[in-house]
C-alpha cells in the first residue's frame, strides 16, 4: 500500500499518527470547518472562471459539485485520517462527487497552507464579532445597573482598606468603561483579521495567473496579505485577539474576585439570588459563590492558553510548521469557547447581584473613609496646608478608634484636640460642619470630574451608551458586508453551476 495523498510516500500513514494525530484532528475540526471550505472552494472556483484558467465545462462541473457538497454537509463525508486532515478528506469526496479528474482541478493554484490560514481568519473574523457583540451585552446590562444604583454610596477601596466613599452603581460604570476598551481593542483587532491570504500557495504564491482581489470580494475580506511568505507563516492576528481576550479574562476575574469578597458576610455588601449559587453537601447553612469561582479559575485558564499558543510558536522557522499554525491556533479556538462561556456568565453575575443597601452606607459611616473629606474640608474652610490638615485627620482617626469610635461619632472637641497637637491651635468648628464633611452620601455627591457623583455617573452612562451603540453599528455594518459577499458568491455558483 502507499499513502492515500501522496505517490512520494510509499508506505500508508502509521496507525499510530492516524490515531493520536489525524483521527482527532478531523473529528474536532472537519464539521466546524466544513462551511468555511466550502467557501473557500467556491471562491477560488470563481477566480478560476473568471481568469480562464479552468474551461467553462471544468467550472460547471465542479460547481454543481460544490453544491452537491454543500447541499449534502459535512455528514456525507467519511472521514479517513489516512488522508490526514479535512481538505484532503473534502477533496476525496468531490472527486467522488464531480470524478477524479473534475475533481482534482480545483487544487490549482493554491495549497493546504493557504487554504488553512483563509479559513482561520473567517473563523477568527466571525468569532471576534461575536465576542465583540457579547461584550456589548455585558456592558449593556452593566451600565443599566449603574443608572440603578448611582445613589447606592459604598466603601471605595484601595489595598482592600477602606479609601472613600463611593457608590455601586460608580463601580460599575468604570467596569463598563473597561468593557469599553476591550470592545475597542478587538475591534481594532478585525482590521488586521480581515485580510485574505489566499493566493499565497504554499509560501511563495503561483506562477498561475490568477487574480487574488476576485477571491477576496468573493469572501468578503477587505485587504489582502501580499507578502505570500508572511501570509502562511502569520497568525499574529489570532494571538493579538486571545490577547485582547485574556484582558478581558482579567477584568471579569478581578471583578469577580470583588463581588467574591464583598458577598461574604463579613463584608456583607453584596448577596446573590440562590439561582446563582450552589451549595455544600454536607453543611446545610452554605450558600457558596461558585459561579464567581469559575470566573476567577477561568480568567487563569484564558491566560494559560495564550502563553501557551506563544510558547508553541516560539522558536519555530518564519514560515508554515505544524507546531506554530496549528497548535497555536488550537489554543486560539480554545480561547474563544471559554470567552464565550465566561462572558454569558459574567453577565448574568453582573445582572443579578444585589447590593445590600443599608449595610454599605452603614460600613461607610464607621469606618473612616470620609477622612480624606474632612482633610479637604480644612484646607477649603479652616485654611490650613493639606498635609497639616492630613496630620490633624490622622491624629483625630487614631483618637477615634483608641476610643472604639466610629466616624460618626466624633466631636468638634476631639478635632480641636487633634488640631493642637499638630498646629497649635484649635479649629473651633460647628457640630453641623464637622457633620458635613463627615457625611458619605454629601461625599459622594460632591464628586465631579468624572468621579461617583450620581449625576456624573448619569453623564458617563450616557456617553459610555453612544459609544456601546456606535462599535455594535460597526459591527452589524461588517456582518451585512460579508452576508452580502455570501451571497453574491452562492448567486454566482449557482449561475455558473446551472450554465
Amino acid at each position: 500500500m502507499e499513502s492515500k495523498v501522496s505517490r512520494r510516500l510509499n508506505e500508508p500513514l502509521a496507525q499510530e499518527i492516524c490515531e493520536h494525530i489525524y483521527g482527532p484532528r478531523l473529528a474536532r475540526d472537519f464539521t466546524r470547518q466544513f462551511a468555511y471550505l466550502t467557501e473557500v472552494n467556491q471562491a477560488h472556483l470563481l477566480m478560476l472562471h473568471k481568469t480562464g484558467l479552468v474551461s467553462p465545462e471544468v467550472a460547471r462541473q465542479l460547481a454543481g459539485g460544490l453544491q452537491r457538497m454543500e447541499a449534502e454537509g459535512p455528514d456525507a463525508v467519511t472521514l479517513d485520517p489516512a488522508r490526514e486532515d479535512p481538505y484532503f478528506n473534502y477533496e476525496a469526496r468531490l472527486m467522488e462527487v464531480s470524478g477524479r479528474d473534475i475533481g482534482g482541478r480545483l487544487h490549482m493554484a493554491r495549497s493546504r497552507n493557504d487554504i488553512a490560514a483563509t479559513i482561520d481568519r473567517m473563523r477568527a473574523r466571525n468569532i471576534v464579532l461575536d465576542t465583540i457583540e457579547a461584550l456589548g451585552s455585558v456592558r449593556r446590562v452593566a451600565l443599566q445597573r449603574a443608572g440603578e444604583l448611582a445613589d447606592a454610596v459604598m466603601p471605595g477601596y484601595t489595598h482592600l482598606q477602606p479609601a472613600q466613599p463611593i457608590t455601586f452603581g460608580f463601580y460599575l460604570s468604570a467596569v463598563a468603561e473597561t468593557l469599553g476598551r476591550d470592545m475597542d481593542r478587538l475591534h481594532a483587532a478585525l482590521a488586521r483579521i480581515d485580510a485574505m491570504p489566499l493566493g499565497a500557495g504554499a509560501l511563495a504564491g503561483t506562477r498561475f495567473p490568477i487574480d487574488r482581489q476576485v477571491t477576496a470580494t468573493a469572501l468578503g475580506f477587505g485587504s489582502l496579505v501580499h507578502n505570500t511568505l508572511d501570509a502562511v507563516a502569520s497568525r499574529d492576528f489570532a494571538w493579538e485577539a486571545m490577547s485582547d481576550m485574556t484582558i478581558v479574562a482579567l477584568t471579569w476575574g478581578r471583578v469577580a474576585q470583588d463581588f467574591y469578597v464583598w458577598s461574604t458576610p463579613e463584608f456583607g455588601l453584596l448577596s446573590f439570588p440562590d439561582r446563582v449559587a450552589s451549595t455544600s453537601s454536607i453543611m446545610p447553612q452554605k450558600k457558596n459563590p461558585a459561579v464567581l469561582e469559575y470566573l476567577r479559575g477561568k480568567s487563569a485558564h484564558v491566560v494559560g492558553l495564550l502563553t501557551t499558543a506563544l510558547i508553541a510558536v516560539k522558536g519555530t522557522h518564519f514560515t508554515h510548521t505544524g507546531d506554530s499554525s496549528r497548535e497555536s491556533i488550537r489554543s486560539f479556538w480554545e480561547c474563544c469557547e471559554e470567552t464565550a462561556r465566561c462572558l454569558a456568565l459574567f453577565k448574568l453575575v453582573v445582572g443579578s447581584v444585589e447590593p445590600k443597601r443599608q449595610s454599605m452606607l452603614q460600613r461607610v459611616r464607621f469606618d473612616f473613609s470620609v477622612a480624606t473629606d474632612l482633610a479637604d474640608g480644612l484646607v477649603a474652610d479652616a485654611g490650613l496646608s493639606f498635609r497639616d490638615a492630613h496630620h490633624v485627620v490622622g491624629g483625630l482617626v487614631r483618637m477615634a478608634l483608641d476610643a472604639g469610635q466610629s466616624a460618626g461619632e466624633v466631636t468638634s472637641t476631639m478635632l480641636d484636640r487633634a488640631a493642637v497637637d499638630v498646629i497649635g491651635r484649635a479649629i473651633e468648628w460647628p457640630e453641623a460642619k464637622l457633620r458635613q464633611y463627615l457625611d458619605p452620601v454629601e461625599s459622594v455627591n460632591s464628586r465631579g470630574n468624572g468621579g461617583p457623583a450620581p449625576a456624573e455617573v448619569t453623564l458617563a452612562i450616557e456617553r459610555q451608551r453612544a459609544h456601546l451603540e456606535a462599535v455594535l453599528a460597526s459591527v452589524t455594518s461588517t456582518r451585512q458586508r460579508l452576508d452580502a459577499a455570501r451571497d453574491q458568491m452562492k448567486r454566482d455558483i449557482a449561475a455558473l453551476a446551472a450554465a
